[in-house]
């Protein structure tokens, strides 16, 4: 069979990402340009902004993944790229380069769905993973247990009813003064603090997860006691949502019977969820965990899933739209 090459495009937030994937496996480059600096004066992604320095940078990062990849534009099989969840502005602009760069090459468009692409993302860590397995979704926007039953073919068992955890991070990140982005530096104080102080832990019927209960909790403490330890509170708030989240995992490996679960988004790259998630792996339970760098935002996971819906069929024409709130 002949190698497929499609080209990643991933401009849903803050990150410009574009890359080239093999067989939807194999990266060959995976470039990304990161507005964390500059975003982080203002507390949190500013989706203007976001918007604008895409329109600067994407031209300039999809040469440099064509160059980094060793091939020519002419060489790609299709274009893939994200056209939703995400900041419709800056969903727009890697959208708009994507339909071009189809047109002007006559190759395919293929429109992914960025949690798709997260999911995926375990598709180039781990070479030998097929689905059906149970996947945790977890990042700044969206927290869901999905029955991966093929590789276009998803199931949502359970999502949160508010806010996702990644969002819970950053919020409770920015009232006790850490700034953003707020995962990485919650998850750092936290291992030097002691998981001491009880928090309440809201608890929904089904596989759903709710989130702003637990976040409005540490803000209220904080705000009642602004000298509580950083660390310990940290550590207390990273235990109990990591509680909440095995709990639902748990049942949903009951209610499906997987044998595999696959995390995806970045809050994966939690090391006290990666490591909770470690305890699991005991009765044939295998779990499946993306490189750290591929956990975050980028357009390898976005290529990747491109390739599965690429040979699937799952093709797109020039009218495709970029949909902010898209559900899997």
């Amino acid at each position: 069979m002949e190698d497929v090459y499609i080209l990643g495009i991933e401009s849903s937030c803050d990150e410009t990402a574009v890359s080239v994937v093999k067989n939807g496996r194999i990266i060959l480059s995976n470039v990304i340009n990161t507005q964390i600096p500059i975003h982080t004066v203002y507390g949190g992604v500013v989706p203007e902004i976001a918007s604008r320095n895409h329109i600067d940078n994407i031209s300039d990062v999809a040469k440099k993944a064509i160059e980094d990849a060793n091939i020519d534009f002419n060489r790609i099989n299709a274009v893939a790229c994200t056209y939703g969840p995400g900041l419709v502005g800056a969903l727009l602009v890697g959208l708009s380069y994507g339909k071009a760069l189809s047109y002007a090459l006559n190759k395919p468009l293929v429109g992914v769905n960025h949690i798709q692409g997260h999911i995926a993302a375990n598709y180039i860590t781990y070479p030998e993973l097929k689905p059906p397995f149970l996947c945790v979704m977890m990042s700044g926007g969206n927290t869901q247990l999905v029955n991966v039953k093929d590789y276009t073919d998803f199931e949502v068992l359970g999502r949160t009813k508010d806010d996702a955890i990644g969002e819970a991070f950053d919020k409770v990140a920015r009232v006790i003064g850490l700034g953003y982005p707020g995962g990485p530096k919650i998850d750092k104080m936290a291992l030097n603090g002691q998981a001491n102080i009880e928090l309440p832990k809201t608890h929904v019927d089904g596989l759903d997860f709710s989130f702003s209960g637990i976040k409005t909790a540490v803000i209220n403490l904080h705000h009642k006691e602004p000298d509580i330890n950083k660390e310990n509170l940290c550590a207390s708030f990273e235990k109990a949502v990591t509680d909440m989240l095995m709990e639902k995992v748990k049942l949903a490996i009951q209610k499906i019977n997987v044998s595999k679960i696959v995390l995806a988004g970045g809050v994966s790259a939690n090391s006290y969820i990666r490591k909770e998630f470690e305890k699991i792996e005991t009765n044939g339970i295998k779990v499946y965990m993306p490189d750290l760098k591929l956990c975050t935002d980028n357009a390898a996971m976005i290529a990747s899933a491109g390739y599965y819906n690429f040979i699937n069929g799952k093709i797109d024409d020039l009218t495709l739209n970029a949909v902010p709130n898209l559900k899997l």
